[in-house]
């Protein structure tokens, strides 16, 4: 049979050190066969593009990402660009345009950082929205938003003077809900929307993926499924496959189970106690499509939100160091118990304290029950001394950090922080220094997760005033597409199919109009996606790759036998 495609007159960045640069690939059955072939077999290739010098890299792979949560906000309300609460009670008003009276206004993408740390009025936005209840879903993902009209409905299911662990009702002077829910106190309204039909997850997944392309995107791992307070229903992995068998997911998912989702199975009297889903299923399940990642522990909250889990309190913030989401030992429990199962781990830390407990628990379980099929991780890390830095190496934890919320949120983080913590914020070249992983990630929708913008705040750190957030942190256009190709393939277990142009290797690639390694830094981000090519087929901007069909019957050839 013939060979599948040739690309040709390319400028290759194939991220393999044997062979840095290249200029053409044979592609067959959805990996690469070849690279710079010997011009005898290239013949033999059914089709040819003809890359005229564009440059191709291995497709960008998101760590750290929420699909379904960005997927749904391309379907509400969107409040990620507002100036003013005016803004917001504007567009409060439109969406609420055609609803049914007792139909909720759900809106995404509020950050109060936009608007000077202001937030909306409950009574403003009872009468924005006609007197309809309002979900206002805070772009951090650890706050909403409640008007008068919703905090209603959840009073009518719960008392909110009651204590919550590990969250808070935010009251006024009189003791008033204003309608701000904190981290685990998002439960109250989530308990009465959730969950989502599996229909609307697909769809989301849907529009998730399909703008993943636009951006070179070819692999995403989603941080927490099916549980929690990030979860959008128990059966949120179903909705995964559904989208797959109906062609709707359009790159490589990796989902984390929260560790919610997981129970006691029970088993013979001889096996170990076992932490998982029923029928014993356990990280690594799956296909190159579609796999179980880690399952995803949540131990603090935000840095924004003063939630992170400090050592020392915030500047400001008189004896605010923060919390756990759960108690100190019920976090270790539960993590062990999981690990235990087969299933690795990774742990929501950002706070330094948080991060102490991370540290200390996935040693304990790495010492105790051995290495995973996949690594374990600490999510963010938003600030991370030098000793734990040395710890995490030592025991060779991936730590993923999102650079781009220093471009978007870094003037806030370092008001919070000071400048010592700042300095140990959100780390990179620390981790090279150490011989560590670091992975390319974004945390969307939280922030931006175009990868060559995030790119770019790799190489630059420089928060919206134009100030260098943690120089010493910077690392070069080449380690950051590292980063986003053999680093994330290495945090998410899959280094030998994934992140490089070599034989053997998936065919995940991306056409770009320029080379973002030999651009000044600030142009890193101004290099266009033309195409994306996942599994050898090109899934975005065809028509920006001219190719033409032609080709000999390579077995034929090889064998010397005619084909029939």
């Amino acid at each position: 049979m013939p060979v599948d495609l040739l690309i040709r007159n390319a400028h290759i960045l194939t991220q393999d050190a044997s062979r840095p640069i290249a200029s053409s690939l044979l592609v067959h059955d959805g990996k690469i066969l070849h690279v710079d072939p010997d011009p005898a077999l290239t013949r033999f290739a059914a089709r040819t593009i003809d890359a005229a010098g564009l440059t191709i890299v291995p497709g960008f792979n998101d760590v750290h990402a929420h699909s379904v949560w960005f997927g749904l906000g391309l379907m509400e309300a969107n409040l990620g660009t507002v100036h003013s609460l005016e803004d917001v009670y504007r567009i409060i008003t439109d969406a609420a345009v055609g609803l049914a009276p007792g139909d909720w206004v759900v809106a995404s993408g509020f950050s109060p950082l936009l608007i000077g740390g202001q937030q909306p009025d409950r009574d403003r936005l009872d009468a924005a929205a006609g007197g309809r209840p309002v979900w206002i879903k805070h772009s951090s993902g650890h706050a909403c938003t409640l008007n008068g009209a919703a905090l209603d409905l959840v009073a009518a299911e719960a008392d909110l003077s009651a204590p919550i662990d590990g969250g808070a009702v935010v009251v006024d002077d009189a003791g008033t809900p204003t309608g701000l829910l904190a981290e685990n106190a998002m439960r109250l309204v989530q308990n009465i929307l959730l969950p989502y039909p599996l229909e609307t997850i697909e769809r989301a997944l849907d529009l998730a993926t399909s703008h993943y392309l636009s951006e070179g995107i070819t692999s995403v791992t989603d941080a927490g499924v099916a549980g929690g307070w990030i979860g959008y229903s128990p059966r949120e992995f179903a909705a995964y496959q559904n989208a797959r068998d109906r062609g709707l997911l359009s790159v490589r998912m990796q989902p984390m189970m929260v560790i919610d989702t997981l129970h006691g199975v029970p088993g013979h009297d001889d096996d170990p106690a076992f932490t998982g889903l029923d029928g014993g299923i356990r990280t690594g399940l799956g296909d190159d499509w579609l796999r179980l990642g880690p399952v995803k522990i949540f131990s603090d909250g935000s840095l924004l939100g003063s939630t992170a889990y400090m050592t020392e309190e915030y500047v400001g913030c008189s004896h605010n160091h923060g919390y756990l989401q759960m108690d100190a030992e019920k976090l270790r429990e539960s993590a062990l118990g999981a690990y235990r199962a087969g299933w690795a781990v990774a742990m929501h830390a950002i706070g330094d304290h948080a991060i102490d407990h991370a540290i200390d628990i996935i040693t304990e379980a790495q010492d105790s029950y051995g290495l995973n099929s996949q690594p374990n991780r600490i999510e963010h890390g938003g600030v991370v001394r030098p000793d734990q830095l040395d710890r995490i190496a030592r025991a060779g934890i991936v730590l993923v950090p999102q650079p781009h919320f220093i471009t978007e949120f870094g003037d806030g983080m370092a008001r919070l922080l000071g400048p010592k913590r700042t300095a140990w914020s959100y780390p990179a070249k620390s981790l090279l220094n150490r011989g560590l992983v670091l992975p390319g990630s974004s945390d969307r929708p939280v922030s931006n997760g175009r990868p060559l913008d995030v790119m770019q705040s790799f190489v630059e750190r420089l928060t919206p005033a134009g100030v260098v957030y943690g120089p010493a942190e910077r690392i070069t256009a080449a380690e950051a597409l590292a980063a986003y190709t053999t680093g994330s393939a290495a945090a998410t277990g899959a280094g030998d199919v994934k992140g490089r142009l070599a034989a053997g290797y998936l065919a995940d690639l991306v056409f770009l109009d320029q080379d973002p390694t030999a651009v000044d830094t600030s142009r890193i981000g101004a290099t266009r996606v033309l195409a994306t090519m996942v599994g050898g087929q090109v899934r975005f901007g065809a028509d920006n790759l001219p190719s033409r069909a032609h080709g000999e019957d390579l077995e034929a050839a090889l064998t010397g036998k005619e084909t029939p």
